[in-house]
């Protein structure tokens, strides 16, 4: 039986999956093997010893210890693309906001609320006062073409529009889903210097962290309008509300309000509202699920965040799960410690991840108890555990 502890109202789809006969599922339960969580925030509790994983029914894991999970073998799943549609509409949605002066003329239109039979010449006279290019044969510049990145592109291009697309890492499988009509990139100043739009759809790490700034501004064109609904960090503020406030830049539309953006007037923020849909929730809580009764029943690793994607089909009775630190000889100790004790390997896999490694291993026999006390006494071993099969 595993324990599961929700640490968030997580999607009824989601829970569901789990079969009751194999999980205790609850909000407060001791000692949990796994921990499902949406937004709560994990760096202040004390995580058990217990815990072999936890999935995140979301993207974005900055309300996880990573660091602290990594150490001690907790695998640490989220949801890409889960919430990939809703993202993509309100990005679909923020490009025609960052072109046409939707938001100001709605808020007019409500000013003038009291001005009863006078409204219909008033809304004729001022209309030209929020009037804005259309999308269609401008040029729209997508950085970072994942599960979102490629949604919004393949849409812009059905919009009209032409997009240029840059991302040194694309993955092959988002390659085959990215319509052949985008114009791929070789730098980012080359893409900034010729688009009027730019979607921002990277993550937020040392190396992205304000990678829009006054020098990267310099590239764009007079007039160009920026989308970010992926990380604020992706921006530097201030660099940014410089480049409105000059009018270097028409307009900018983001997800992560500030204070210094709500006071800037050419600013449009919305309040976090990408994946803020019913099936988005839905999305991510069935992934979530998945991804956690495979690694728990099978020893699979999938959109891990802190250890390699692991798979291997089970073809033998007995399955030992090792993570370890990356480093030499771990699995020449590991084998040879099993053979000491006459067991069988019938498969192995071994992958790794920046400092972290994970091994599957199949063998014919049991492993006894004091096999897997001398395995995990290995400098380097740290976390074992045994699956037996169907």
């Amino acid at each position: 039986m595993f324990r599961i502890r929700t640490m968030n109202k997580v999607s009824p789809l989601g829970l569901e999956l789990f079969p009751r006969t194999q999980y205790e599922i609850a909000s407060e339960i001791p000692n949990p093997d796994a921990i499902l969580v949406r937004s709560a925030d994990l760096h202040k509790i004390e995580i058990p010893d217990s815990v072999l994983a936890i999935a995140r029914a979301g993207a974005g894991v900055n309300n996880i210890p990573i660091v602290q999970c990594s150490g001690k073998g907790v695998v640490v799943f989220n949801t890409p693309g889960g919430n990939a549609n809703a993202v993509k509409e309100l990005a679909i949605a923020s490009l025609l906001i960052a072109s046409r002066g939707i938001i100001g003329g709605i808020n007019w239109a409500s000013s003038i609320a009291d001005k009863a039979d006078e409204v219909p010449d008033l809304v004729e006279k001022e209309k030209s006062k929020f009037e804005g290019p259309e999308l269609k044969g401008k040029t729209l510049g997508i950085v970072g073409l994942g599960a979102i990145g490629v949604m919004v592109a393949n849409d812009a291009i059905a919009l009209g529009m032409d997009v240029i697309g840059y991302d040194p890492y694309i993955s092959v499988e988002a390659a085959w889903s990215l319509s052949r009509e985008v114009v791929r990139a070789d730098t980012l100043e080359g893409l900034l210097s010729k688009a009027d739009y730019i979607s921002l759809h990277i993550p937020l790490s040392d190396t992205t962290k304000g990678l829009l700034n006054a020098e990267k501004i310099r590239f764009m064109k007079k007039g160009a309008r920026i989308v970010n609904l992926a990380r604020g960090g992706l921006v530097n503020e201030e660099d940014l509300i410089e480049a409105l406030n000059s009018e270097k830049l028409a307009a900018y539309i983001t997800d992560f309000p500030s204070a210094e953006l709500l006071a800037c007037k050419k600013a449009i923020c919305i309040p976090h509202l990408g994946a803020s849909t019913p099936e988005a929730e839905d999305n991510c809580a069935v992934m979530a699920v998945k991804q956690l009764m495979d690694f728990l029943e099978n020893g699979s690793i999938r959109n891990s965040v802190n250890f390699p994607r692991c798979k291997l089909d089970m073809r033998a009775p007995y399955r030992l799960l090792v993570s370890n630190r990356n480093i030499p000889n771990m699995v020449g100790q590991i084998t040879t410690i099993l053979a000491g004790s006459n067991i069988n390997i019938t498969d192995l896999i071994n992958h790794h991840r920046d400092d972290f490694a994970y091994n599957i291993i199949d063998t014919e026999q049991k492993i006894p108890e004091s096999t897997l006390e001398q395995l995990q006494k290995i400098d380097g071993i740290i976390r074992v555990r045994t699956i037996e099969g169907n």
